[in-house]
C-alpha cells in the first residue's frame, strides 16, 4: 500500500475547493451533552494554507468587536461539519498576512473573481 491510497481512505468527506482570499463560513461541532451537539459558525477570510493532501490546514481571519481573530482548521477534521463559501476572492499572493495591519473594510475587501465570458 502506498501513502496516497491510505490518505484517500481518510479523506472521505467532500470538501469544497477553497483558495486563499475566499470568504468562508466554517461550521464546527461543539458538544453540548453526551449525545447532543450544536454547530458554531466562524466566518472570515482565508489568509493562508499549509500542508498538502490529508494534512492540509487553512487559516481563517475575522474581526470580532474590533479585535482580529485567527483560527487554523485542518481541512479533513471530524470537528468540521461543513464549509460554506460566501465569496470567492482574487488575490496575487499565497499568504495574506498583510491583512493583519489593515483596519475596517480594508481588512475584508478582496476583489471578486471575474466571471468567465461565455
Amino acid at each position: 500500500m502506498d501513502i496516497k491510497s491510505i490518505e484517500a481512505g481518510f479523506a472521505k468527506k467532500d470538501m469544497p475547493a477553497i483558495n486563499v482570499g475566499d470568504t468562508v463560513k466554517v461550521l464546527t461541532r461543539i458538544p453540548e451533552g453526551p449525545d447532543k451537539f450544536r454547530l458554531h459558525p466562524f466566518e472570515g477570510v482565508i489568509i493562508a494554507t499549509s500542508g498538502s493532501g490529508i494534512k492540509l490546514n487553512f487559516t481563517v481571519r475575522k474581526v470580532s468587536s474590533g479585535e482580529g481573530v485567527e483560527r487554523v482548521f485542518p481541512l479533513y477534521s471530524p470537528v468540521i461539519e461543513r464549509i460554506e463559501i460566501i465569496r470567492m476572492g482574487k488575490v496575487k499572493r499565497a499568504k495574506l498576512y498583510y491583512l493583519r495591519e489593515k483596519v475596517g473594510k480594508h481588512a475584508t475587501k478582496i476583489e471578486s473573481k471575474k466571471e468567465a465570458k461565455s
